[in-house]
């Protein structure tokens, strides 16, 4: 089955946290919160998975099962321990210079 095989090679990959946070970054980058959900859920089960991510987080394993679901919406406060437990931290960068 090739999608299993494709899986199975995602999610070792992304147990690498520089290329976890590569893929997070090209999934941002789209502008598309549905594919970054998808990307940030596959990072999530790369790393053990969400019940695990919970108690590492310390967050409710319902509200992180729904923070990661296709309606997601994930709050600062809730994606900061989330990208802190998978190793990963955001950054900010300005898209360009500001004019003078």
């Amino acid at each position: 089955m090739p999608g299993k095989n494709y899986d199975e090679f995602l999610k070792q990959q992304l147990q690498d946290t520089e290329i976890a946070a590569e893929y997070l970054n090209a999934a941002l980058e789209s502008g598309s919160m549905d594919e970054f959900l998808v990307a940030l859920r596959n990072v999530a089960q790369a790393h053990g998975g969400i019940g695990e991510l919970a108690a590492v987080t310390k967050l409710n394993r319902q509200s992180m099962y729904k923070m990661l679901s296709e309606n997601g919406n994930p709050t600062l406060g809730s994606l900061l321990p989330l990208l802190k437990a998978l190793g990963i931290r955001l950054t900010f960068f300005p898209s360009q210079k500001k004019a003078a």
